[in-house]
């Protein structure tokens, strides 16, 4: 098709503890946090209100309170639309997948205007309701769940195969989370922005060996609103707009820990999407001027930056430990903080990768800011990358 996707507005809340417990007199609302931030990302888009014809929604945690939330916000807004009104559900995919529908809506002409949004609420849900949630959820119930198998347990795996087969050490892969809080640090949406060392980050108590405390997400509520338009559309606007050049998808047919004998740190699926987005956008990795990773674990963003070309494969946290992929180096990673800072709302978590790069490529990032950042690069993920679905940005001035 002809038609392009653009980014004309986004808005979202700092990443952080927004939820009320139950036995609290005045509760927080969902509702009225989603509706004030699809406001100002509409005021942000310069678009009207009526030519908003598809809404596409992450569902919400089952710890939200109001149920069927996609059709209840738009009560709220007083919207009515001949696109679409759904929510989508893709465990850590989810965000990416409501950002992707909405792309979708645009390209095949039922709408010239989408929103993508979503809110996660969990910080008032104890900590052991969660993980037995998630692992419930996550793991295959035949082996996974019954041996107590955690997200964070495969991807410390990952770290230790990944040390054994590179010689990577310890202080190398740590030396993320200490890049990555300096960026969370210039960013007002991330959770936790007090910078940290490298002896801070190895003397945390361990969380899954190799991995410390700040080396995994912390838990925390978000919530976002992005706006899509046809490129005519933004065009129109007279205003800096971020184009949707290129979008790779794969799924590597495991689940979460593949029982086929593989290369468990390869992230194939990663590299089979990454060539697809950067074949569709006819660039290289090498053109890119930063990228927004889905990357839980320190290890994670190790990995997938060497599978999709960012940095040489084997290579990727010794890069870290010099400073490649800071601000100011040769191609800043995680520029909003990354989801050990900034923050893991798992079900929008996406969505906040696609607000960095809004701001970003819109020369509106702040202290963080890439200079003349041109390129940009999301990725969003399923389990362990048994799924990745990347897009390519440009920035259009």
């Amino acid at each position: 098709m002809s038609r392009a996707v653009a980014i004309v507005g986004a808005s979202a809340i700092p990443v952080g503890r927004h939820q009320t417990a139950d036995d609290v007199a005045l509760q927080t609302l969902e509702h009225e946090i989603m509706t004030r931030l699809v406001v100002e990302a509409v005021r942000d888009a310069g678009v009207d209100k009526q030519d908003i014809q598809s809404l596409v929604f992450t569902l919400p945690r089952p710890y939200t309170r109001q149920k069927y939330f996609h059709t209840f916000l738009m009560g709220q807004l007083r919207l009515a639309c001949r696109g679409n009104v759904m929510e989508v559900m893709g465990n850590g995919m989810t965000a990416a997948l409501a950002f992707d529908q909405a792309c979708n809506d645009i390209l095949l002409g039922r709408a010239n205007v989408a929103l993508a949004l979503g809110i996660n609420m969990e910080s008032a849900v104890s900590a052991t309701e969660h993980m037995m949630s998630s692992m419930r959820t996550t793991g295959d119930v035949d082996f996974h769940t019954s041996a107590g198998f955690t997200p964070i347990a495969w991807y410390a795996m990952d770290a230790m195969r990944y040390m054994h087969e590179h010689g990577a050490t310890r202080e190398q892969i740590a030396a993320v989370a200490v890049k990555n809080r300096h960026h969370a640090s210039l960013n007002p949406l991330a959770q936790f922005r007090k910078p940290i060392t490298l002896d801070e980050v190895v003397a945390q108590r361990p969380i899954v060996e190799p991995l410390g405390l700040y080396e995994v997400p912390p838990r925390g509520d978000g919530a976002a609103c992005l706006v899509l338009a046809s490129e005519e559309v933004a065009r129109s606007l007279g205003r800096p707009y971020v184009l949707v050049r290129g979008r790779g998808f794969c799924h590597d047919g495991s689940h979460q820990i593949s029982d086929v004998p593989n290369d468990m740190i390869g992230f194939t699926a990663a590299r089979q999407a990454a060539q697809d987005a950067y074949r569709q956008a006819g660039i290289g990795p090498e053109q890119l001027d930063l990228a927004e990773l889905y990357a839980p674990c320190t290890i994670v963003e190790v990995l997938v930056s060497e599978a999709i070309g960012l940095l040489p494969h084997g290579q990727g946290a010794r890069a870290a430990a010099e400073g490649q992929t800071r601000l100011g180096g040769r191609i800043p990673i995680s520029t909003s903080g990354g989801l050990t800072s900034r923050g893991h709302p798992a079900y929008v978590t996406s969505l906040y990768n696609y607000v960095e790069l809004a701001e970003q490529l819109r020369g509106r990032a702040g202290e963080r800011q890439v200079k003349n950042a041109r390129f940009g690069l999301a990725t969003g993920e399923l389990g362990n990358y048994n799924a990745a679905l990347i897009h390519v940005m440009e920035a259009v001035q």
